[in-house]
């Protein structure tokens, strides 16, 4: 997680920072520059408190969801958070009591009204929404504890959890409100009358108050914006403030009812969830992403703040943060795709193997997927696979660059893969960290749920056997084994030469898992492999042992060391149980002198091999794109 930027107040201009560094912190400075000489719109002189604020103030502050601040003006002047308020208390209403019953008093319609008009919705008697002062005052009565005092204390820490610091109340401006608050009494006793609130109004109003009243920063705002797309987890502190289905319900609400009769201009311009405040602020969220807070006292007609409305349009639209954007991400889901014949495994195939998978291996099939996997982009991806599957034996899908993976999204997958196996086709999915929640392999192919791997390469290698099964000659047996008479190192040369060849070669049986030779040791001896397989490995950036290649019978391994006398560069380990046959040092030099045509064509034979084998692991290297 990125370490928060602090903003630090700086004189001689109290509460305000300088301006602020990176790509993203020039854009923010130049949104400010551009708005900062707006002087239209009146301060909230309702409240005598209210219209004695530094008029001319203006902060804007923006927060990610992995808590990264920028920010400039005056995002450290204290103010009091007013309407921004009912959101926050009407999320912990909702944690209190729950939907149902939260439901039951509140609606969740706009309402087209003045946001203090004392009024009810005709049909349903209730508050249209919790985002106006009627249904604010609603959600404040229902907040549990003992008595008024822990009460509030509820709210004032549900407010500092979401900010990630302790905030306090403005006693000045509560008593001002206080004083003046004949309106919202009104409705406190209107909500009374009707039955909605079912306890003292005086003191769900006086609540309202004093949640009203709290102080808090651009700062603070803007961190407990990014909270709420941060899906309820505070991305400073770590602390989740709210459960995120019911996150998701107050961002909605938010999202129709923050803005007052400004929404529908504001949804169409902007496009974020949001809420206003008379105090001057307002706080805007793209859920998954960003938290934006602007403060500037100077109110329009629906006491929206002049400076934060077009702050966040112009935010909005440099950032590209409108909602309803459609990404390039959210169209495509599949980073590349490609067959076993474009790109094959590591495991090194016999030259009838490598003609049939020329042949046939691009019926089986790797799609790389990556981002977010949401409906958008999983439905790309299924789409994909299912119009290029009707000729596939096997395909496997890697989830290893995919981030978070939506409920529909497996839901999506698991249905492509349950269809796919109808079809007689294998499906298998690279997903090491269990993304799906497949985390047993099914060795049965005629199971849905399919195969679980790691790592690609040995998905790729998968694939490759289900190709070899199907579509390899009847007459052409799988070799497992071969006398070492018969390995191509010695099959080429007369007989004679053979068997006095053979008698310098001394067979090893070496169990599963044993290092037969470690990385830097000396040359130990040529190398050919009789039987199982071996596993060459290279140690990678991420320091983890990867597979080079994978050599069966019939090929070999240590040429080089014992040509120039380096050492191992890479790993040797026996992946199955093998049988090889090794020509050690001392008897190789020994050839120079007793047979040095005899060594020349066996190094002839070699080379051819050892080259072959290169370019099979460089080729694969390659298209990856040095991928593991």
């Amino acid at each position: 997680m990125a370490e928060p930027e602090e903003v630090v107040p700086q004189s001689p201009d109290a509460g305000r920072r300088p301006p602020s560094a990176g790509v993203v912190g020039r854009i923010i400075d130049d949104v400010y520059a551009g708005c900062r000489a707006d002087r239209s719109g009146e301060l909230a002189d309702y409240i005598p408190e209210l219209a004695a604020v530094q008029a001319d103030s203006f902060g804007i502050c923006l927060a990610t969801a992995d808590g990264r601040i920028y920010g400039t003006g005056d995002v450290a002047t204290a103010f009091t958070i007013q309407s921004i308020s009912k959101p926050f208390t009407y999320a912990l209403a909702l944690a209190d009591r729950g939907l149902a019953a939260v439901a039951d008093r509140i609606d969740v319609e706009p309402s087209g009204e003045a946001f203090n008009e004392i009024s009810l919705d005709p049909v349903t008697e209730r508050p249209r929404n919790p985002m106006i002062n009627a249904g604010a005052i609603t959600a404040a009565s229902l907040i549990k504890g003992r008595d008024a005092a822990e009460r509030f204390d509820r709210i004032l820490s549900c407010y500092s959890r979401f900010a990630g610091r302790g905030l306090t109340m403005n006693d000045a401006v509560y008593h001002s409100e206080a004083r003046t608050g004949y309106r919202n009494r009104a409705i406190g006793y209107m909500l009374r009358s009707f039955g909605i609130i079912d306890s003292d109004p005086d003191e769900a109003v006086d609540r309202y108050f004093r949640q009203c009243s709290v102080d808090v920063t651009c700062r603070d705002l803007a961190v407990m914006a990014a909270t709420l797309a941060n899906n309820g987890v505070n991305p400073i502190t770590r602390e989740r403030a709210l459960s995120a289905p019911l996150t998701e319900r107050v961002l909605s609400v938010m999202t129709t009812c923050g803005m007052y009769n400004a929404a529908g201009d504001w949804v169409s311009t902007v496009g974020l969830p949001a809420k206003s405040g008379v105090g001057g602020g307002i706080l805007a969220v793209l859920p998954g992403q960003i938290g934006i807070a602007v403060y500037s006292p100077r109110l329009d007609p629906h006491g929206n703040s002049v400076r934060g409305v077009t702050a966040c349009r112009e935010l909005s639209k440099r950032l590209e943060l409108h909602f309803l954007h459609v990404t390039r991400a959210a169209r495509a889901a599949i980073r590349s795709e490609y067959t076993v014949a474009d790109v094959p495994s590591r495991l090194r195939r016999d030259p009838d193997e490598l003609a049939v998978l020329a042949e046939h291996g691009h019926r089986a099939r790797i799609y790389e997927l990556h981002g977010d996997l949401l409906f958008a982009g999983a439905e790309r991806a299924v789409r994909t696979i299912e119009e290029q599957a009707g000729e596939l034996v096997a395909l496997v899908v890697d989830l290893r660059r995919v981030g978070e993976v939506s409920s529909i999204a497996v839901r999506m997958l698991d249905e492509l893969q349950s269809e796919l196996a109808a079809t007689g086709c294998q499906v298998a999915i690279v997903d090491p960290d269990g993304k799906l929640g497949h985390l047993v392999s099914s060795l049965d192919p005629a199971d849905p749920r399919g195969r679980v791997f790691i790592d690609r390469d040995t998905a790729t290698e998968w694939c490759e056997d289900i190709v070899l099964a199907r579509y390899r000659p009847a007459d052409d047996p799988v070799c497992t084994s071969i006398a070492l008479e018969d390995h191509p190192a010695l099959a080429a040369l007369d007989p004679g030469d053979r068997a006095r060849l053979a008698k310098d070669f001394e067979v090893r049986t070496i169990a599963r898992g044993e290092i037969i030779a470690e990385r830097g040791s000396a040359r130990s001896g040529l190398y050919l492999i009789l039987e199982g397989r071996v596993r060459i490995s290279f140690t990678g950036a991420d320091g983890r042992a990867h597979r080079l290649v994978s050599l069966s019978a019939g090929m070999s391994f240590g040429e080089i060391p014992m040509l120039v006398g380096s050492p191992f560069v890479n790993e040797a380990r026996a992946e199955s149980g093998v049988r090889v046959a090794v020509l050690r040092p001392a008897r190789f030099d020994r050839l120079t002198e007793r047979a040095p045509e005899l060594k020349l064509a066996l190094l002839e034979r070699l080379a051819a091999g050892a080259y072959a084998q290169m370019d099979a692991a460089v080729r694969a290297i390659a298209v990856r794109g040095g991928d593991y």
